[in-house]
């Protein structure tokens, strides 16, 4: 009896501005053990003005089965639904140009998806740094330690199979959007998540399969970093009010530490007693960063141990302020729809 024929799959990958990074990522899928014939993908880029658009012309030229499509708004949930809509794949999966793919990675979350009944199923990001210095090593370990990221399963990692609320990217059955709908145009940031928790809602399950590794790279720069995690942190309420509910109680964690600073901070400019608050926050949150610091010290280098004593708090308080600003525009209506500004916002991680 001949074997199954597998399913066609597509990839999604969209992208912006990634001259550096947008050539290995696309060798990295062509290279991919899966059925060339049974394989296509639909970069979407946001109107590069940097040498993206000629690699990925180069790319579509030599690869029939890469396409190029625009994406005139520039924001990474319209870039997906162009390319569902543009899919011919029974089984879609997305990818991101900042990021690098082992051979297998198509191949064994298509059969994850099926082998474990799961309705969204990915693999875990380990992080890599952008440089060699000491600062983009400790942004890299940052964003894949406990203190960084919480419980994101798909950024530290895990050692068996495991239902979590959301994944970095997706392999789902193209009949799920029409189930689900499409991504959630207002969402610049954190439109997986809103769209896992959908698929939640309705009964679904995202499955977190660690033997598929992607290699990420992390922001490079103390401003970069900043940047991307205040707008983590800014689209967080807006997704919370439009599923009603906060996702997961680590989303709330760097909101609530920023709001314990500032109310301390400022009953101790009118009540001096209160500094014996303040220092107890302070200090509390300062020891866990020191210890955190200094077991890196130990295994990476004093100098890595020293950027992510500066790195943690970057990360945490840039998160929590863009909570609490987009917290006051909902509740006082002070800002424009989100999608308003989006110019200089990169599509990928």
């Amino acid at each position: 009896m001949p074997p199954l024929r597998q399913p066609r799959v597509t990839v999604l990958v969209p992208c912006r501005n990634e001259e550096r990074y947008i050539g290995p990522c696309l060798s990295s899928i062509l290279e991919s053990d899966y059925p060339t014939d049974q394989l296509e993908v639909l970069v979407v880029d946001g109107m590069s003005d940097d040498a993206t658009r000629d690699i990925l012309r180069d790319y579509a030229a030599r690869h029939p089965q890469v396409r190029l499509i625009d994406n005139p708004k520039r924001i990474t949930p319209v870039a997906l639904n162009l390319a569902i809509r543009a899919s011919t794949g029974a089984v879609l999966v997305r990818m991101d140009a900042h990021v690098l793919y082992p051979r297998h990675y198509i191949s064994r979350l298509v059969a994850a998806l099926e082998k474990y009944g799961a309705d969204n199923v990915g693999g875990v990001l380990r992080t890599l740094p952008s440089g060699d210095g000491a600062l983009p090593r400790a942004i890299a370990l940052a964003m894949s330690h406990p203190l960084g990221v919480g419980t994101s399963y798909f950024r530290i990692g895990t050692s068996t199979p495991r239902w979590v609320d959301t994944i970095a990217f997706f392999c789902v059955r193209r009949e799920m959007f029409d189930l689900v709908g499409l991504f959630d145009e207002e969402l610049i940031r954190h439109q997986d998540g809103e769209f896992n928790a959908r698929l939640i809602k309705r009964g679904g399950r995202v499955l977190l399969v660690p033997d598929v590794e992607s290699q990420y790279y992390a922001r490079p720069t103390l401003r970069q970093t900043a940047r991307m995690f205040q707008q983590y942190g800014y689209f967080k309420p807006l997704v919370a009010k439009k599923l009603g509910r906060f996702m997961t109680f680590r989303q709330l964690v760097p909101p609530l530490f920023v709001l314990a600073l500032s109310v301390t901070v400022l009953a101790t400019l009118l009540w001096r007693p209160a500094a014996l608050a303040l220092g107890f926050v302070a200090g509390s949150y300062a020891a866990v960063v020191m210890a955190a610091s200094v077991h890196a010290a130990a295994k990476h280098g004093p100098r890595v141990g020293f950027a992510l004593a500066a790195v943690l708090p970057t990360m945490h308080v840039s998160y929590g302020v863009g909570f609490w600003r987009r917290v006051v525009e909902l509740l006082f209506s002070t800002r424009r729809h989100s999608s308003d500004r989006v110019a200089d916002l990169p599509l990928t991680r």
